[in-house]
C-alpha cells in the first residue's frame, strides 16, 4: 500500500501526471514516466520539497492547528405597514460565522498524556495523604484508647477505694455498736448486784447511771453503723449508674464508629463512580474525536474531510421554540402544595367579643369546626354569633392553638407616657373656676381683673360659653375659666369643675344662694376642688353678707369666721373693692396646695369648647395641663386627629408653644371633638389616625346599641302609653357646648303628651345637608347663634321648613314650649247650664212620650246635648228632640219655668227623673 505509481498518485491529488513528474524531479527523485513506482518516503520528500517552496517549514505545519472557517448569509424581507398599497418593505440580511480547529494526533497524544500524568500525580498525592491521615487517625485512636483505659483504671481504683472505706466504716461501727452492747450488759448487770449504790444514783438528777451511758453509746454506735451502711449503698449506687453510662457510651461510641465507616466506604463508592464516569467521558470523548477525524469509508488513501455529528444534516434548521415551551408548560402545571407534616399551631388573638367566623378565619378551620367545638363545650352556637373573651380562649386551646387574649384599647397604649419622658416637676399657675348663679357677675368681677369688656358683647348679658383666659397679676399668672350661670349649662359648668384647681362661688350680696349656685357647690365637691367664696355687689345698699353666709352654711359651705375652712371675700366687680383681696386669697391656696407639673415631654390637656370657624376651619379652645404643647405637633382630641397649624391665646397673638395651665386656642384639626375631650400629644400622623378611627368604631358601635334600645324601649312604651306626640328638631350651634346645652335643655321640656326628639346637631352654620335632614324628618330647624347659608336657605324655601334663630337660650326655650303646646290635642270640659225636674209624662200621638218639666237651674237650651239622671244617676245621654213652651216650639226655656221636653230616641222617662242640659267648652291645653 506503500508503493503506488505517479499517475495513481496524480489522479488522487488532482494534478496532470506530467507535472507531478516535473515536481519529483525537482525534489530530487529520478522519475523519468508516470508509469514509475515511488515509496512513501519518496512522497513525503516530495510534501516537505513543496512546503518549502511555498513558504513552510516542517515543523509549523506539523505543530500549527489546522481550521476552516464557514460562513452563511441569508437575506429576507419584512414589510411594513400591512398589505396595503404603497406598504414598506425592509431587507433584512443575516450572517454566521462557525470556526473548526483540527489539531495533529501527536499534539492530542502528548495533552492525553500529560492529563493522563497529572492525574495520576494528584491520584498518588491524595493516596499518601489518606495514608498520612489514616496514619494520624489510628495514632490519635491509640492515644485515647491509652488514655481512657488509663482513666478508667484510675476511676475503678478510687471507686475500690471508696467501697473499701465504706465498709471499713461499717465493720467498724458495728464493732462499736457490739463493744456498746456488751458494756451495756455489764453495767446492768453490776446495776442489779448492788442495788444500794443504784439507789443513790437515782437521787442524783445531773448524773447518768453506767447502763443509761452504755446504751447511749450503744444508740450512737448504731447509728453510726445505719450511716456507714447507707454511704456504702450509696456508693455502689453511684458505681452501678457510672458502670451502665459508660457501657451506654461505649455503644454510641461502636455506632458512631460504623456510621463513620458507612460514610467512608459510600464517599469511596462515589469517589469510584466518578473517576468511572470521567474515564468513560474521555473515552467517548477521543472516540468522538477520532471518528471526526476518519476520513470516507473505502478511501484507502486518507483523504480527510470535515463532518457534521450524528443526527445533523448539512443544512441547518430554524430553530423551534415548541421544545421549551412544552417544558416550561409542564413544570408551570405541576403544583408547589405539600401536605404538612405536623399539626400547625397559630398564635390567634383574641379581643374582648368576637363572632365564631371571624374566630375560624384566624384559626385557619372552617366555620363548623368552631360550632362543633362550643357543641362539645356544651353551648349552641351560629356562625353569626359573637363570643366573649372566656369562652374564645377556650375553644382556641381546645382546637390546639395558642390564645392570646388583647384589650380593645391596646392600640390607645401608644400615647402612654413613662415618667421619664415627662422630666421634672415643675411649679405652674392655678387654673381658677368662676361659677355661680346667672347675673351674679362672674364674668363683670373678671373683667375688672383682666380690665376688659367681655360683658358688653355678650347677648341677653349673660354668658353662654366657656371663657379661658391666662391673667398676669401681681401676685403671677393666673389661669382663669369663666362657666355660664344659666341653668341650661349645667355640662360646661361640671366640665370646668373638673379641670380646676380652685373654685370662686360668686354669690350677689343682694339675691343669695340660688339653684345655679347649689350646683355649683355639688360640682366643686364632686370635682374635690377648693372653693373660694365672693360675695358681690357690695357696693348696693341692700347688700347682706350674714345672709349668705348663713345660707351657705346649709350647704355645707362653713366661713373660716365660723370655724370652717372656706375664705369668703367681699368684692364688688363694679368698684374693685376687695378684689386685691381675693387675688391674695387664691395665690395664698395656690401656694398651700404647691401645683406643680411636668414642662417637658408630650402635651396633655382637656377640651374646654369647640367651635366651627367659616374661615379657619375647626377651632378648639385647649387647657394645656402637662408637658409642652408646640405648634406643627401630632395631636389626637377624643375622636379627631390632625396637626397643630397655629395656636392662639385669649387676645389673638399667635403662640409657638404652650406650657402647664395655659389655655389656648387651637387650628388643624380633623373635626370638631366634642368638650371635655382629652388632648394627647401622638409620636406620628399613622399612629394618630389609628387611634381617632379605632374611637370613632367604638363610639358608632355604642350608638348602635344605644339606638337599638331606645328603639326597644320606645316600642315597649307605645304599647303601654299609646301613641304620644313627638317634636322632632335639628340643632345647629356656635360652640360645641353651646348645641349640647340646647339639646338637654329641649329634652328636659319632654313630657308624657309630647316628647322632643333631636334628630341631629353639630356645630357650625345651617348647611343643605341639614335642611334635608330636617325635610325628611319633619323637624324644626334651630340656629342658635349661627345662620342657614345659600343652599340651605333654598332647600328651606322649597319644602316650607320651620327655621328658629336664637342668641339667647330663654327665648329658644320659650318658643319650643309653645311649639310642643300647640302640637296638644284640643281639651273639652262638659259645663252643666241647666236643669229640669220631671214632674209627669204626657202621650201624644203625634211626639210620643213629652216630658212636663220645671226648669230648675239655669237655662234649658235645644241645641245643646243632654243626660237624663234618675236617682242622681245617669241613665242616658242624647239630645233633644222637642222643646215646648205650651204649644210653641221654643229655643230655650229658662229657670222657674214649666216647659215640655221631648227626649230623641228614649221612651223610658219617669217622674221625677232629671234632664242635665251641657255644652261642650274647649280648654287651652297645658304641658
Amino acid at each position: 500500500m506503500s508503493d503506488m505509481r505517479v499517475k495513481d498518485l496524480a489522479g488522487t491529488v488532482g494534478i496532470t501526471a506530467e507535472r507531478l513528474v516535473e515536481q519529483l524531479n525537482e525534489a530530487g527523485i529520478n522519475v523519468s514516466k508516470p508509469d514509475d513506482q515511488i515509496t512513501e518516503e519518496q512522497k513525503q520528500t516530495l510534501l516537505k520539497f513543496l512546503q518549502q517552496r511555498h513558504g513552510k517549514d516542517a515543523d509549523s505545519s506539523s505543530s500549527s492547528p489546522k481550521k476552516i472557517t464557514l460562513k452563511r448569509k441569508s437575506v429576507s424581507e419584512i414589510k411594513l405597514g400591512g398589505a396595503t398599497r404603497g406598504g414598506k418593505s425592509v431587507s433584512v440580511e443575516v450572517r454566521k460565522k462557525r470556526t473548526y480547529v483540527k489539531r495533529s494526533e501527536t499534539e492530542d497524544a502528548a495533552a492525553a498524556a500529560e492529563l493522563l500524568k497529572q492525574k495520576a500525580a494528584e491520584e498518588q498525592a491524595a493516596e499518601v495523604a489518606r495514608q498520612e491521615e489514616l496514619r494520624l487517625q489510628e495514632e490519635d485512636k491509640r492515644k485515647q484508647l491509652l488514655d481512657e483505659e488509663a482513666r478508667r483504671k484510675q476511676e475503678a481504683e478510687e471507686e475500690a477505694a471508696t467501697i473499701a472505706a465504706a465498709i471499713e466504716a461499717e465493720k467498724q461501727a458495728a464493732e462499736e455498736a457490739e463493744k456498746a452492747a456488751e458494756e451495756e450488759k455489764k453495767a446492768i448487770e453490776a446495776e442489779s448486784k448492788n442495788k444500794k449504790t443504784a439507789a443513790k444514783a437515782k437521787k442524783k438528777d445531773d448524773e447518768l447511771t453506767p447502763s443509761q451511758l452504755a446504751h447511749k453509746k450503744l444508740e450512737e454506735a448504731d447509728a453510726k453503723r445505719r450511716a456507714a451502711n447507707r454511704a456504702r449503698i450509696d456508693a455502689e449506687k453511684a458505681l452501678e449508674a457510672k458502670k451502665k453510662a459508660r457501657e451506654e457510651e461505649e455503644a454510641l461510641e461502636k455506632e458512631r464508629e460504623k456510621a463513620k465507616a458507612a460514610a467512608a466506604e459510600a464517599q469511596a463508592k462515589e469517589q469510584k463512580a466518578g473517576v468511572r464516569k470521567t474515564k468513560d467521558a474521555e473515552a467517548k470523548h477521543n472516540k468522538d474525536k477520532t471518528a471526526r477525524r476518519g476520513g470516507r469509508k473505502g478511501d484507502d488513501f486518507e483523504r480527510k474531510e470535515l463532518h457534521v455529528s450524528e443526527g445533523k444534516s448539512g443544512r441547518r434548521k430554524k430553530k423551534k421554540g415548541g421544545g421549551a415551551a412544552s417544558r416550561v408548560a409542564m413544570k408551570d402545571q405541576e403544583h408547589g402544595f405539600s401536605k404538612p407534616t405536623a399539626p400547625v399551631v397559630h398564635e390567634v388573638s383574641v379581643p374582648e367579643t368576637i363572632g365564631v367566623s371571624d374566630l375560624a378565619q384566624r384559626m385557619s378551620v372552617k366555620a363548623g369546626e368552631v360550632i362543633k367545638a362550643l357543641m362539645g363545650l356544651g353551648t349552641m352556637a351560629t356562625i353569626n354569633q359573637v363570643l366573649d373573651q372566656d369562652t374564645a380562649v377556650i375553644v382556641v386551646e381546645e382546637m390546639g392553638h395558642v390564645a392570646k387574649p388583647i384589650q380593645e384599647n391596646e392600640v390607645e397604649q401608644a400615647l402612654k407616657v413613662s415618667d421619664e419622658e415627662l422630666g421634672e416637676l415643675k411649679t405652674r399657675a392655678p387654673v381658677v373656676t368662676v361659677m355661680g348663679h346667672v347675673d351674679h357677675g362672674k364674668t363683670s368681677l373678671l373683667d375688672y381683673i383682666r380690665t376688659t369688656k367681655v360683658t358688653s358683647g355678650e347677648a341677653g348679658g349673660i354668658t353662654q360659653h366657656i371663657g379661658a383666659y391666662k391673667v398676669q397679676t401681681s401676685r403671677g399668672e393666673i389661669a382663669f375659666l369663666d362657666t355660664p350661670g344659666h341653668a341650661a349649662f349645667t355640662e360646661m359648668r361640671s366640665r370646668g369643675a373638673k379641670v380646676t384647681d380652685i373654685v370662686i362661688l360668686v354669690v350677689a350680696a343682694d339675691d343669695g344662694v340660688m339653684p345655679q349656685t347649689i350646683e355649683a357647690i355639688q360640682h366643686a365637691k364632686a370635682a374635690e376642688s377648693i372653693v373660694i367664696v365672693a360675695v358681690n355687689k357690695m357696693d348696693k345698699p341692700e347688700a347682706n353678707p350674714d345672709r349668705v353666709k348663713q345660707e351657705l352654711a346649709n350647704h355645707e359651705v362653713i366661713p373660716e369666721d365660723w370655724g370652717g375652712d372656706v375664705q369668703f371675700v367681699p368684692v364688688s366687680a363694679l368698684t374693685g373693692e376687695g378684689v386685691e383681696d381675693l387675688l391674695d386669697a387664691i395665690s395664698l391656696q395656690a401656694e398651700v396646695m404647691e401645683l406643680t407639673a411636668p414642662e417637658q415631654g408630650p402635651a396633655h390637656g382637656t377640651v374646654i369648647e369647640a367651635r366651627l370657624d367659616k374661615g379657619r376651619g375647626t377651632v378648639v379652645t385647649v387647657l394645656v395641663q402637662q408637658g409642652t404643647l408646640n405648634k406643627g405637633d401630632i395631636v389626637v382630641v377624643g375622636q379627631e386627629y390632625g396637626r397643630v397649624r397655629a395656636m392662639f391665646n385669649e387676645k389673638g397673638e399667635q403662640l409657638d408653644t404652650a406650657g402647664p395651665s395655659t389655655p389656648v386656642e387651637l387650628l388643624g384639626l380633623s373635626g370638631t371633638p366634642a368638650a371635655g375631650d382629652e388632648l394627647q400629644a401622638a409620636p406620628d400622623d399613622k399612629t394618630a389616625r389609628e387611634i381617632a378611627n379605632f374611637r370613632q368604631t367604638k363610639s358608632r358601635e355604642l350608638k348602635m346599641a344605644q339606638q337599638q334600645a331606645a328603639k326597644l324601649d320606645e316600642m315597649f312604651n307605645k304599647m303601654e302609653e299609646g301613641d304620644v306626640k313627638t317634636l322632632n328638631v335639628v340643632i345647629k350651634g356656635d360652640v360645641h357646648g353651646s348645641v349640647e346645652a340646647v339639646s338637654q335643655g329641649l329634652q328636659k321640656l319632654s313630657t308624657a303628651q309630647v316628647k322632643v326628639r333631636v334628630v341631629g346637631s353639630g356645630v357650625g352654620g345651617i348647611n343643605e345637608t341639614d335642611a334635608q335632614l330636617a325635610a325628611a324628618s319633619q323637624a324644626i330647624l334651630i340656629g342658635f347663634n349661627v345662620r342657614a347659608d345659600n343652599a340651605a336657605r333654598k332647600v328651606i324655601a322649597e319644602k316650607g321648613l320651620d327655621v328658629q334663630y336664637f342668641s339667647i337660650i330663654y327665648d329658644l326655650l320659650d318658643v319650643v314650649t309653645k311649639a310642643m303646646t300647640g302640637m296638644l290635642e284640643p281639651v273639652f270640659r262638659d259645663e252643666i247650664i241647666g236643669l229640669a225636674r220631671v214632674d209627669d209624662v204626657f202621650s201624644s200621638p203625634k211626639f210620643g212620650d213629652i216630658a212636663g218639666c220645671l226648669v230648675v237651674e239655669g237655662v234649658v237650651k235645644r241645641s245643646n246635648p243632654i243626660r237624663v239622671l234618675r236617682d242622681n244617676v245617669v241613665i242616658y245621654e242624647g239630645e233633644l228632640e222637642s222643646l215646648r213652651r205650651f204649644k210653641d216650639d221654643v229655643n230655650e226655656v229658662n229657670s222657674g219655668t214649666e216647659c215640655g221636653i221631648g227626649v230623641k230616641n228614649y221612651k223610658d222617662v219617669k217622674p221625677g227623673d232629671q234632664i242635665e242640659v251641657f255644652e261642650r267648652v274647649e280648654v287651652k291645653p297645658t304641658l
